[in-house]
């Protein structure tokens, strides 16, 4: 028989990446994604001890596209999952997903978390807050245009301007405000930074902890992740010194990005591959997301964890969320042209 070289050489390569198994088994399905491992774990435990089909992970922190482009019809990649509404309609464009048209699929997810072509899915839905000191913020609303006001000057801690989170914060501005007044408001904010934006999501309320700033920029979910840890006790001081306030813009509303998952363009294992993108959208496996990672479900009817109920009522911001990945390119350029990651310039 003869070899193919490139897929020799794919198939090391996995091998050695993916956790354990033949990469292209029968009742295996390949995932590659930016999720960190433990926030998908739980869900794909259920799937396999229910189906009986076995999940094989492959994390990668940037090159995704990239690589499964290299890797041609040769890849291994089953699913694609990923943050980031962004990510995911980039996914697309670079034509490493495939249209999926599945009832059950489109039943549980409704049409604003799922792209009208069939190429991603919403899996779940993240609030980008405010993370506010208990002992210092007296303040029970705040705007996303007040975190310009000169009243947070030297009290605001984030990460770097360049992160999809923040990416696609600026994008929802971009598309709420226009750019010439995003651009100011960005220079605001920049002018309000206790130091240069540095970290993670966890890590600004660690900053908040130190009394480092007053306020920061972050995901709800990490509030439980860090509430509950009892691997690292000193991450529930993190959670347990901050409030989390729901920013708004003008139409009262807060913004939302969504996780999600692609079924990719040369699935070797398609059908089970649709099996999992069909259990990641059941009842079940949102709640599991729910309860374990405490992030939003997308489907409509269901309650997000205790924990992230006392954080108040979200009111997700309708902005299409094509709308907010069609800006992320001129918000990545705008971070750069006002010098946001150069952190307080006095």
């Amino acid at each position: 028989m003869k070899i193919n070289p490139l897929r020799t050489f794919v198939l090391a390569t996995v091998a050695a990446a993916l956790s354990s198994g033949s990469a292209l088994a029968d009742g295996v399905v390949n995932i590659y994604t930016y999720r960190q491992p433990a926030l998908i774990q739980s869900v794909l435990d259920v799937f396999t001890k229910e189906t009986g089909i076995k999940t094989q992970v492959l994390f990668l922190d940037k090159g995704l596209e990239e690589r499964i482009l290299a890797e041609g019809q040769n890849s291994p990649a089953d699913v694609i999952m990923t943050v980031d509404i962004a990510r995911l309609t980039n996914a697309k464009e670079k034509g490493i997903t495939q249209p999926l048209d599945d009832e059950t699929i489109n039943k549980n997810i409704s049409a604003e978390y799922r792209d009208p072509e069939g190429h991603w899915f919403g899996l779940t839905k993240r609030a980008r807050v405010v993370y506010a000191s208990k002992d210092r913020v007296k303040d029970t609303a705040i705007t996303y245009a007040e975190l310009a006001d000169p009243k947070w000057k030297g009290k605001i801690c984030m990460r770097s301007g360049q992160h999809d989170y923040n990416l696609g914060l600026f994008g929802a501005a971009i598309a709420h405000w226009g750019p010439e007044k995003t651009e100011e408001w960005m220079k605001g904010l920049k002018a309000n930074l206790a130091h240069k934006p540095d970290g993670a999501d966890r890590s600004q309320a660690k900053s908040i902890a130190a009394g480092e700033c007053d306020i920061a920029i972050g995901n709800t979910y990490y509030v439980g992740l860090m509430r509950t840890n009892e691997k690292e006790p000193e991450e529930k001081e993190w959670g347990n010194a901050i409030n989390v306030i729901f920013p708004t813009f003008e139409n009262g509303l807060t913004h939302v990005n969504i996780s999600g998952a692609a079924l990719a363009k040369y699935a070797p294992h398609k059908d089970d591959a649709v099996k999992l993108i069909q259990f990641l959208s059941s009842d079940e496996a949102q709640r599991v997301y729910a309860e374990k990672n405490f992030e939003y479900p997308v489907e409509n009817g269901l309650e997000p964890s205790e924990i992230v109920r006392s954080f108040g009522e979200l009111k997700a911001d309708t902005l299409p969320l094509v709308d907010i990945a069609s800006h992320r390119k001129e918000a990545s350029e705008m971070v750069d042209r006002v010098g946001l990651d150069d952190g307080p310039s006095s």
